[in-house]
Protein backbone atom coordinates (compact mmCIF):
# COMPACT_ATOMS: atom_id res chain seq x y z
CA UNK A 1 0.00 0.00 0.00
CA UNK A 2 1.67 3.23 -1.19
CA UNK A 3 1.14 6.74 0.85
CA UNK A 4 0.24 9.07 -1.97
CA UNK A 5 -0.23 12.72 -1.76
CA UNK A 6 -2.76 14.55 -3.61
CA UNK A 7 -1.08 16.65 -6.59
CA UNK A 8 -0.01 20.51 -5.57
CA UNK A 9 -0.95 22.80 -7.55
CA UNK A 10 1.15 26.00 -7.73
CA UNK A 11 0.94 29.58 -9.65
CA UNK A 12 -1.03 29.44 -13.11
CA UNK A 13 -2.22 25.98 -12.34
CA UNK A 14 -3.80 26.89 -9.14
CA UNK A 15 -5.39 29.92 -10.58
CA UNK A 16 -7.15 28.24 -14.02
CA UNK A 17 -8.64 25.40 -11.49
CA UNK A 18 -10.06 28.33 -9.09
CA UNK A 19 -11.00 29.80 -12.47
CA UNK A 20 -13.09 26.86 -13.47
CA UNK A 21 -14.53 25.58 -9.95
CA UNK A 22 -15.97 29.56 -10.09
CA UNK A 23 -17.49 29.17 -13.49
CA UNK A 24 -19.00 25.40 -12.97
CA UNK A 25 -21.10 27.53 -9.96
CA UNK A 26 -22.00 29.71 -12.14
CA UNK A 27 -22.99 26.82 -14.71
CA UNK A 28 -24.89 25.05 -11.99
CA UNK A 29 -26.78 27.85 -11.14
CA UNK A 30 -27.79 28.84 -14.23
CA UNK A 31 -28.52 25.49 -15.15
CA UNK A 32 -30.87 25.16 -12.00
CA UNK A 33 -32.31 28.33 -12.49
CA UNK A 34 -31.12 29.41 -9.08
CA UNK A 35 -32.00 33.03 -8.94
CA UNK A 36 -28.95 35.70 -8.77
CA UNK A 37 -26.67 37.59 -10.96
CA UNK A 38 -23.92 36.12 -12.97
CA UNK A 39 -21.11 37.52 -14.66
CA UNK A 40 -17.68 36.05 -16.31
CA UNK A 41 -14.70 37.24 -18.25
CA UNK A 42 -11.21 36.35 -18.54
CA UNK A 43 -10.12 38.08 -15.30
CA UNK A 44 -12.86 37.64 -13.28
CA UNK A 45 -16.34 36.15 -11.98
CA UNK A 46 -19.07 37.25 -9.66
CA UNK A 47 -21.70 35.68 -8.31
CA UNK A 48 -23.85 36.89 -6.47
CA UNK A 49 -27.03 34.62 -5.21
CA UNK A 50 -26.90 30.51 -7.25
CA UNK A 51 -25.58 27.89 -5.18
CA UNK A 52 -22.22 25.55 -5.38
CA UNK A 53 -22.49 22.51 -7.38
CA UNK A 54 -23.73 19.36 -5.23
CA UNK A 55 -21.12 17.07 -5.77
CA UNK A 56 -23.28 14.15 -4.50
CA UNK A 57 -23.19 11.15 -5.71
CA UNK A 58 -21.47 12.63 -8.54
CA UNK A 59 -19.74 15.81 -9.77
CA UNK A 60 -21.73 17.84 -11.61
CA UNK A 61 -19.81 17.78 -14.96
CA UNK A 62 -21.29 21.50 -16.59
CA UNK A 63 -19.37 23.94 -18.28
CA UNK A 64 -19.58 27.62 -19.79
CA UNK A 65 -17.94 27.42 -23.29
CA UNK A 66 -17.85 31.15 -23.24
CA UNK A 67 -15.09 33.27 -22.30
CA UNK A 68 -17.78 36.50 -21.54
CA UNK A 69 -20.73 36.96 -20.34
CA UNK A 70 -23.57 38.20 -18.24
CA UNK A 71 -26.60 36.52 -16.38
CA UNK A 72 -29.81 37.45 -14.37
CA UNK A 73 -32.49 34.87 -12.52
CA UNK A 74 -35.28 35.82 -11.29
CA UNK A 75 -37.46 34.20 -8.54
CA UNK A 76 -39.99 33.26 -10.87
CA UNK A 77 -37.60 30.87 -13.41
CA UNK A 78 -37.03 33.80 -15.86
CA UNK A 79 -33.86 33.90 -17.03
CA UNK A 80 -31.66 36.59 -19.14
CA UNK A 81 -28.55 35.95 -20.12
CA UNK A 82 -26.02 36.58 -22.99
CA UNK A 83 -24.95 32.74 -23.13
CA UNK A 84 -26.58 30.86 -25.70
CA UNK A 85 -24.66 27.48 -25.61
CA UNK A 86 -24.41 24.43 -24.11
CA UNK A 87 -23.44 23.69 -20.37
CA UNK A 88 -22.20 19.85 -21.75
CA UNK A 89 -18.61 19.05 -20.89
CA UNK A 90 -17.36 18.18 -24.67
Amino acid sequence: MTNQQPKQLHGTEAINFNRQEKLRAIAYSMDLLIPGFYFWCPYFTVRIGGAIPDDDPYKYPGKIHSPIGIALVLPDYKIFTTYQGSYDAW
